[in-house]
């Protein structure tokens, strides 16, 4: 990826909440402090290379997407961005309400809904479309690193319109916990990762807030620069 500091409008659920410390302590790493967390026993008994095994969702955080890490387009500043992401949010919409359940997603493990919710995929839409003029041109090398002969016609189609193939009917919500894994590793951290994650006695999700995320450099993880709740409306009070 191609020009820093890179920036993505993610969801993150709040620095005192119990999915966030969950999140923070299996990746090692909190985006709200920039600091590292001690990894959970269960963790390391289960895989003694639990480091690697997250090394690259760590990176990022534990978030879900909404729109993808993007250089600013020329002309754009950081601070404009902060406003935009603040204008989104005041916008009154329905707050996406999740059953959030942990499984296994192209290969890695993730908290994710465990049915679809429309008004979170109108969520991640709106925030694609909405944010778009702050993303600069693909680049071929962007575009390339994509590997867009592996895509589908509509997913290429994404790529080249967003900047991203996996947004609109594409988008599937995760908050990531681990990297790629075979399936025979896979097994008992999923179990040890819901037996964790059931602790919480979490039923629902409020997908309620946004937030931004920075990366400095190549190098660096991303943090937490800014946060704004989600303005609610019912579903009686539109007009």
């Amino acid at each position: 990826m191609t020009g820093f500091p890179r920036y993505a409008i993610y969801f993150a659920a709040g620095s005192n909440s119990a999915i966030s410390r969950f999140g923070a302590e299996l990746l090692g790493y909190d985006p709200y402090t920039g600091e590292e967390v001690s990894f959970p026993r269960e963790a390391l008994d289960v895989a003694p290379d639990w480091r690697e095994v997250t090394t690259d969702p760590c990176k990022y955080g534990f978030h879900g997407t909404l729109k993808a890490p993007m250089a600013l387009t020329p002309g754009k500043s950081e601070a404009e961005l902060i406003a935009a992401c603040a204008a989104f949010a005041e916008k009154a919409r329905p707050i996406p309400m999740i059953r959030p359940v942990v499984d296994s997603i192209s290969g890695f493990i993730a908290v994710i809904p465990a049915e679809p919710v429309g008004a979170l995929q109108e969520l991640a839409a709106d925030c694609v479309r909405d944010l778009d003029a702050f993303r600069p041109a693909l680049s071929a090398q962007d575009r390339a690193r994509r590997k867009p002969e592996q895509l589908s016609e509509r997913q290429r189609g994404y790529l080249d319109r967003w900047g991203y193939p996996y947004v609109m009917e594409e988008f599937r919500f995760h908050m990531t916990l681990t990297g790629r894994l075979d399936a025979e590793r896979r097994g008992p951290i999923l179990e040890m990762l819901r037996t964790r994650f059931a602790a919480l006695g979490l039923e629902t999700l409020a997908i309620d807030r946004i937030a931004l995320f920075k990366q400095d450099d190549a190098k660096a993880r991303f943090r937490i620069i800014g946060e704004w709740p989600l303005k609610s409306f019912s579903a009686g009070s539109r007009h």
